[in-house]
């Protein structure tokens, strides 16, 4: 099967960072796009950046200037680097990968787990 396993979250403060990551494992024939979201207490889950198997991204403007998201497709992992990080971009994060199994040719997505971010004021 695949397993996608988060690491990275934590507590800051405002205007710190953090880096995320979310590598893919199992019977992956191909990965294609890549991404972040994110869910806030009470709030639906949202798009924070993605990255497809030829490197371009697209992000939230929320995020934009602030984040970047970037793949090692050698580890089959993707990161987000955030930056100047604010209250408001406390969640919880969850990467999503489209991964296509040696199993067949079929593309699916998968979750990770989830990481927690808090940034503190």
């Amino acid at each position: 099967q695949v397993q996608l396993v988060e690491s990275g979250g934590g507590l800051v403060q405002a205007g710190g960072s953090l880096r995320l990551s979310c590598a893919a494992s199992g019977i992956i024939r191909s990965i294609n796009a890549m991404g972040w979201y994110r869910q806030a207490p009470g709030k639906q889950r949202e798009l924070v950046a993605t990255i497809t198997s030829g490197g371009s991204t697209n992000y939230a403007d929320s995020v934009k200037g602030r984040f970047t998201i970037s793949r090692d497709n050698g580890k089959n992992t993707v990161y987000l680097q955030m930056n100047n990080l604010k209250p408001e971009d406390t969640a919880v994060y969850y990467c999503k990968v489209s991964i296509i199994s040696t199993t067949d040719y079929v593309p699916r997505d998968y979750w990770g787990q989830g990481t927690q971010v808090t940034v503190s004021s």
